[in-house]
């Protein structure tokens, strides 16, 4: 007897549909063909064990499953139930009528538990398109899959559920999910906020600007002066996630199997802060069967890279690409993947060797030599996507002492929603263009233009400061932000004196 069941396999942060076709005949064997990876071949020990333990029969005969399309590797152990359902149903154990009408994945524990699986959401998704009426997965992924509507979502914890349900005599009801009520009513909630920092208001002001302008930055200060604390509250006042943002952000969490079980869709922008130990591959992503990096876990966030010259200089270099383009290929023999790659960098760093340099009390022991070759562990196509570079000084104690709770941070993302909007607004001919960031030299020209004496500030600060030449776009780019903030039409002398401010990275004299 034949039986078709239907599992998903997920391609970068998509799903494709699986048909596991399960033949009996003649004999006592089993084979699995397909391109199923170790994990998937696997399964026939730990399905025979769920089977058994729980008085079914498993079938003593030549047993054949078939996972095509067979030019797709299949990894994992989320295939263990649809094949395990396949199996029953071809031995008359499970009414077949109702399978081809499922998606049905997960993985089974050798007394019939079915355990959690990664990319429900995505799966779900696919299911949908693909005309099924439901999606039969493990319970703990019921409320993830269930954020995508018109498919029945049924959460099962144990193989006698699923051979229950399918034969009529249990009745589980799909489980529901208002996914805008989930989304709003989680919306901003972040567990830092600017008003918990003491001083700092040049600080603020910087990222505040990066924030509105979707700008990388880079913070230069010493050990202590609140590089890392600054960072961790800059998602607060980052625009909200908008519907779409979150299905996607939370699409990749889903994915690389990041998400909490106990909640839905992710409301909040990510933070992800790596260790500088991390690999190529743990930060662009991909492994022997590709996985999301770092950069894509970030998107629609913050990636925040502490101790940067700490990074390998080769971790940093692949980086470079994916920050133009906003996505990143990974390429296999097999298999070629596209992850997105659309996040904000804030990197952070000391400003020499020993941490001390530019330091108002204590004096810095490394001479200008070890300086430079300390800063130029960051190469100079990193550092020009790098719009904003600001130097912090740790905060005098009669600062720390003061009681007054500074701005918040809501406060702060008023300011930056009403940027971000004037923004859309100038763009909205240019659809990969939604922040001054993604302007490219065209669009600079068109949008940052300075009168006459604006041209003469920026060409003195050019020549005084010995800035790089790489320093003219950012600085138009950041100082059409700063009037944005001003809900300025035109960039003025002092948005463009400030963006000026904030290249100290590019001043050939740095370190000297």
């Amino acid at each position: 007897m034949l039986v078709r069941t239907f599992g998903s396999a997920i391609t970068g942060i998509d799903a494709i549909t699986i048909t596991v076709e399960v033949s009996l005949g003649k004999g006592v064997n089993f084979f699995m063909v397909g391109l199923p990876d170790s994990a998937v071949k696997e399964s026939h020990h730990r399905i025979h064990a769920a089977i058994t333990s729980n008085d079914y029969h498993y079938p003593g005969k030549r047993i054949v499953i078939n996972m095509a399309p067979a030019d797709i590797r299949k990894e994992g152990s989320a295939y263990d139930l649809t094949i395990a359902t396949g199996i029953l149903a071809a031995a008359d154990q499970i009414n077949s009528d109702q399978i081809d009408k499922y998606l049905i994945m997960g993985e089974l524990s050798l007394d019939g538990n079915v355990n959690p699986i990664k990319g429900a959401l995505p799966i779900a998704i696919s299911a949908r398109e693909n005309g099924f009426k439901g999606f039969v997965l493990p319970q703990e992924n019921a409320k993830e899959a269930a954020i995508v509507d018109n498919i029945d979502v049924i959460g099962v914890t144990h193989i006698k559920e699923v051979v229950d349900f399918f034969n009529e005599d249990l009745i589980i009801e799909p489980t529901k999910l208002d996914t805008r009520a989930d989304f709003f009513s989680n919306l901003n909630e972040y567990e830092f906020d600017f008003a918990e920092v003491k001083g700092q208001e040049n600080i603020k002001r910087a990222l505040e600007i990066a924030a509105a302008g979707g700008h990388n930055a880079i913070l230069i200060g010493p050990p202590g002066s609140g590089k890392t604390m600054l960072a961790k509250r800059m998602p607060s006042i980052l625009p909200p996630l908008s519907l779409h943002e979150a299905l996607e952000t939370t699409k990749i969490h889903s994915v690389a199997g990041k998400l909490d079980r106990n909640s839905g869709l992710v409301t909040v922008r990510p933070f992800r802060s790596p260790h500088h130990t991390i690999s190529d591959a743990g930060l662009v992503g991909g492994g022997t069967f590709p996985q999301p990096g770092e950069i894509t876990l970030a998107q629609n966030g913050v990636l925040f890279l502490d101790e940067l010259p700490e990074f390998k200089r080769t971790v940093l270099e692949v980086m470079r690409q994916p920050m133009e383009d906003r996505i990143v290929t990974i390429s296999r023999a097999r298999v070629s993947v596209e992850y997105p790659a659309n996040f904000m960098l804030i990197a952070a760093m000391n400003p020499c060797p020993c941490g001390y340099y530019n330091h108002p009390e204590q004096e810095c022991v490394c001479g200008p030599v070890h300086v430079q070759k300390y800063l130029n562990k960051i190469s100079g196509p990193l550092l020009d996507r790098i719009d904003i570079h600001v130097e912090v000084v740790p905060v005098p104690i009669r600062e720390l002492s003061k009681r007054t709770d500074s701005e918040k941070s809501n406060k702060i993302r008023e300011r930056v929603i009403k940027a971000r909007i004037i923004q859309e607004q100038r763009f909205k001919e240019h659809p990969k263009v939604h922040c001054n960031a993604l302007i490219n030299s065209k669009l600079i020209h068109q949008y940052c233009n300075l009168d006459e004496a604006g041209q003469e500030l920026l060409k003195n600060a050019i020549e005084k400061l010995n800035l790089s030449a790489r320093a003219y776009d950012r600085i138009l780019k950041v100082s059409r932000t700063i009037a944005d903030l001003d809900e300025s039409e035109n960039i003025q002398n002092d948005h463009l004196a400030e963006a000026i401010h904030y290249r100290s990275l590019d001043r050939e004299n740095w370190g000297n």
